[in-house]
């Protein structure tokens, strides 16, 4: 997208420029004849995008390079396929952007804090439940292994899922501009702000957990793995949270990190239900 500035008038040359890479990079020519999609796939992604994001592409390339991982590409070694890590490079920063800019302006919180609510809005499992949302999942082209043994994306693909939300909003951006990039945004993302404070996901679990024990109890939480299952490259733990000797939470996650902080989260419900006074909005509460 051409936001009207010519570099040029900023005296950067981008042929010059784009001269060096071509020397110092090691990337070659590519010969392979580029991917073209039948009337049969740019219907199904046109289609869906009309119903699900209210628009119609104008080139809808920018759409299905945005759902094609790179695992896909690997598989179709004969073809030159577009893949979206630099959409999602774009859409990232999109992202950032849009949700630092909507937090400034609308409320006057600690730096501390708005960082926590903009890390708690545009992490993996916030963008991961986006797509399943918008429900372009199944739309999603990955290679038959990663694909293994699901008709659809498993919970343990949700870093592919979420880097997807990440290369549509740079796919949006490029083709729509940044108003519905923003607004996208907003739909998605931002909207789910007010049920983010109220629950105070946007707070460190395990941090949060150890300043809660600390005050209730004078112990510190301890962590405790009791199961471990599947293979290898889809492990599942299942993790419980002990204050003192007694269990106060559990959780189960594709990791221990996740699996300690479902544990933990579950563990704040309980002192938040004995009405503790955890005090207002503070960075030290961080």
């Amino acid at each position: 997208m051409n936001e009207g500035l010519d570099p040029k008038d900023f005296g950067i040359s981008i042929e010059e420029i784009q001269k060096q890479i071509n020397i110092l990079g090691t990337r070659g020519e590519d010969k392979r004849p580029k991917e073209q999609y039948t009337k049969d796939i740019i219907e199904q992604y046109q289609s869906f995008a009309r119903e699900h994001l209210g628009f119609e592409f104008n080139d809808v390339s920018l759409f299905i390079a945005a759902l094609t991982h790179k695992s896909y590409v690997n598989e179709h070694r004969n073809i030159n396929v577009t893949h979206n890590e630099r959409l999602e490079f774009l859409g990232d920063a999109i992202l950032e952007l849009v949700t630092s800019d909507f937090l400034y302006r609308n409320f006057d919180e600690h730096e501390g804090i708005m960082t926590a609510w903009r890390s708690a809005l545009v992490r993996t499992e916030s963008i991961y439940a986006a797509s399943e949302e918008i429900g372009y999942i199944d739309l999603i082209r990955v290679s038959k292994g990663e694909r293994k043994n699901t008709d659809n994306l498993s919970r343990a693909h949700v870093s592919i899922v979420a880097d997807c939300f990440e290369a549509v909003t740079g796919a949006i951006y490029m083709d729509q501009g940044y108003e519905a990039a923003k607004r996208h945004i907003y739909k998605y993302i931002l909207s789910k702000m007010q049920k983010m404070v109220e629950a105070e996901d946007w707070r460190d679990a395990k941090s949060y957990l150890q300043e809660l024990t600390q005050k209730a109890e004078g112990v510190i939480p301890v962590y405790q793995t009791v199961k471990e299952d599947g293979p290898d490259h889809d492990r599942y733990f299942d993790v419980v949270v002990r204050v003192g000797n007694t269990v106060r939470g559990k959780g189960s996650g594709h990791s221990k990190q996740d699996a300690q902080i479902a544990a933990a989260k579950e563990a704040i419900r309980y002192y938040k239900s004995q009405v503790i006074d955890t005090g207002r909005l503070s960075p030290s509460s961080l």
